[in-house]
């Protein structure tokens, strides 16, 4: 009897490796079983370091939900709010719109002096990147052309904003234009051209202060006078850079005037609206959208639906070939919020992201993707803090993505910090005019 049982188990050692090899293990299942083993204690990581009633969600490639904590509960994101706007802006426009802006300079030129008048003419959309060096640019192409004084008004038509804010009547742009710039603005756009000797900055002077205008281009046009057929006119037509590496530069440092571009997205009620038509209808009432950039004390999301968002953002991204870290910061190598986090060796490079600050309503926020190694493409995670002084809501925050890091195997995303400046990818072209 023994012996025959013995028999019997060699049968089964020998007959079990051929079933495995006939019935082949469910692979998916089997990773899947891995990949939760380490991440197993994942809840306790959540309630141990970012608090038992602060919202965490942590889902993987295919959906499978890893943690939920509080995570159906919508809290202000703060400026997570900007990837709400981001996508609608892409969805909207895509990633290759340039924002135009024209403008016409018309009279009898004197000298080097212009009697006559600038008109700015803001595109439908207005170019939230109008800045110092585009002034530049602006003024180096009119002193070319030989104006170097315009005798007369700056007209506005349409909604310009300059340097990151709105300038109805011009004022702003004027001082850049007669050469009230940084230094380091006219550095960069003599690198444009590394022949070029250095010289002093270019520069327009307006001898009668700028005036806004009314916003329709006929009544616009209507104010500039006729003028002789020898009168001197010329159109400049700038050029923003695309889309993408507009918003790129906007989400690294979080910066506000991402409130101002929703407007071309129809703004936030339009934004508010897309997001809750592309998540799940449990989710829709987990979102709410005061602004577009993260600061109206109405804005509401929970970590769910932030997840569900940031992936739908990454797929508007792949239906033209590109991924998060071209329009979100990656961790310790893009300057911004994410420079200075989660950069230490084994970090670096690692997490592509959103942060989210608001002090004043103890909001702080992160959320972004991992890619791995050892699973089925990348872990999403959003941690949404409320009622926490900041520095230890973002102390709470990089101590669970390390936790997160640490039971992975995480892979650089692949992405370098672009260096090259944004006036680098502005377009100026110039034709002369007559009236």
């Amino acid at each position: 009897m023994r012996s025959m049982r013995i028999h019997c188990l060699v049968a089964l050692c020998i007959a079990l490796p051929m079933a495995a090899h006939a019935f082949p293990i469910d692979t998916a299942r089997s990773r899947t079983t891995q990949m939760r083993r380490p991440l197993a204690d994942l809840a306790r990581a959540a309630r141990v370091i970012v608090g038992a009633n602060q919202g965490v969600y942590v889902e993987d490639a295919a959906g499978r939900v890893l943690l939920s904590q509080a995570a159906a509960r919508p809290v202000h994101p703060a400026s997570v709010a900007k990837v709400l706007t981001s996508l609608a802006l892409l969805r909207a426009l895509g990633p290759d719109y340039r924002f135009v802006t024209r403008f016409v300079v018309s009279g009898q030129l004197q000298g080097a002096r212009l009697q006559g008048q600038m008109q700015v003419q803001v595109g439908a959309n207005a170019d939230p990147a109008l800045v110092d060096e585009d002034a530049l640019l602006i003024a180096r192409r009119l002193n070319t052309l030989g104006i170097h004084a315009i005798q007369g008004p700056m007209l506005v038509q349409g909604a310009l904003i300059f340097d990151w804010q709105s300038d109805p009547r011009g004022e702003h742009l004027a001082r850049a234009l007669a050469g009230d710039t940084p230094a380091a603005a006219w550095q960069a756009v003599l690198a444009l051209d590394p022949s070029t000797a250095p010289s002093s900055p270019p520069a327009v002077q307006f001898l009668d202060p700028p005036t806004a205008t009314h916003d329709t281009v006929a009544e616009s046009a209507a104010a500039i006078p006729v003028l002789a057929s020898s009168a001197v006119s010329y159109r400049l037509t700038l050029r923003s850079e695309p889309l993408l590496p507009l918003l790129k530069s906007l989400d690294d440092y979080s910066n506000n005037v991402v409130g101002l571009l929703a407007q071309t997205a129809g703004g936030a009620p339009a934004v508010e609206r897309l997001a809750r038509d592309s998540v799940p209808a449990g989710m829709r009432g987990e979102i709410t959208l005061g602004d577009g950039a993260g600061i109206d004390p109405r804005n509401r999301l929970s970590p769910r639906a932030a997840v569900k968002l940031l992936r739908l953002l990454e797929q508007q991204l792949a239906a033209t070939g590109r991924t998060l870290p071209d329009v979100l910061p990656v961790s310790g190598v893009d300057p911004g919020t994410l420079h200075d986090r989660l950069n230490h060796p084994a970090e670096i490079g690692r997490v592509v992201g959103k942060t989210g600050t608001v002090g004043d309503y103890g909001a702080s926020a992160l959320i972004g993707a991992i890619r791995t190694r050892d699973q089925e493409g990348e872990i999403y995670f959003a941690i949404l803090n409320h009622g926490l002084p900041v520095p230890e809501a973002r102390r709470r925050q990089d101590a669970f993505v390390r936790v997160l890091l640490a039971r992975l195997q995480p892979l650089p995303w692949a992405h370098a910090a672009d260096a090259l400046p944004a006036v680098a990818r502005a377009q100026l072209t110039s034709s002369p005019q007559r009236y």
